[in-house]
């Protein structure tokens, strides 16, 4: 089904790299063409290199809003906090000039978080880079395999917006409450990177983006249209 070719590189110093530099020409045709530029990018291990090189970018950092993905519904101070490692690896040097717009928000439900969420993420128009990684389940952002809210979050037909995802039920994933950007918000973005490593991460991919647009998320991202570039190292 899927025709989307995956780019190797030899090292990952290449291939974070060549992710910073797909995103930062993103970001830089948008503020071209409108003074603005929306980002959004994981969380995980998988990123923070691509961010410490995203950062020192030569960009207008000032007109560049930063958010996330997907978010677990915890605090900053929270070691699980996907906006921790963004502040600590992305918002750093240049970058720290850009301007953060959380998914999570203090007392409030997942779903008012998601709410709030939305409202603020609309008002900054489509998303012109996205950087994505993928879990060994075949997940990407809070779209997990078994998740009362998957089909929901995959179905191309709704408008772009943020959900509140519960917790899995007997042991499946997320462990935690998360919140969740839709497959119509990567979907509409200006470029979507798909950041993997690992030959394991690779043989999911493949396996994934052959299977079905309604219950699995990489074959939802690319029936979708989205402007995917999957770029992957060992």
């Amino acid at each position: 089904m899927s025709d989307i070719r995956i780019e190797i590189f030899p090292d990952k110093d290449g291939w974070a790299d060549a992710c910073a530099g797909r995103l930062s020409d993103a970001l830089s045709a948008a503020l071209g063409e409108g003074d603005k530029a929306l980002f959004a990018g994981a969380g995980g291990s998988t990123p923070s290199p691509i961010y410490r090189r995203l950062a020192q970018a030569d960009l207008d950092w000032s007109k560049v809003a930063v958010t996330l993905v997907d978010e677990r519904h915890v605090p900053e101070s929270s070691p699980d906090s996907n906006a921790r490692l963004m502040r600590e690896t992305l918002l750093t040097g240049p970058a720290a000039a850009a301007r953060f717009i959380p998914l999570h928000h203090a007392a409030v439900t997942v779903d008012r978080a998601a709410a709030l969420a939305a409202r603020a993420l609309q008002a900054e128009g489509p998303l012109d880079a996205v950087l994505l990684g993928m879990g060994e389940d075949g997940h990407i952002c809070s779209m997990f395999p078994g998740s009362p809210t998957l089909k929901t979050l995959l179905t191309t037909a709704l408008e772009p917006a943020v959900f509140g995802v519960p917790p899995g039920r007997d042991g499946m994933a997320p462990p935690q409450e998360r919140i969740s950007l839709n497959i119509p918000y990567l979907a509409r973005a200006r470029r979507v990177v798909l950041a993997l490593t690992g030959a394991k991460k690779r043989a999911v991919f493949e396996a994934e983006a052959a299977g079905d647009p309604a219950v699995q998320p990489i074959a939802a991202l690319i029936a979708s249209g989205a402007p995917l570039e999957v770029l992957w190292t060992e």
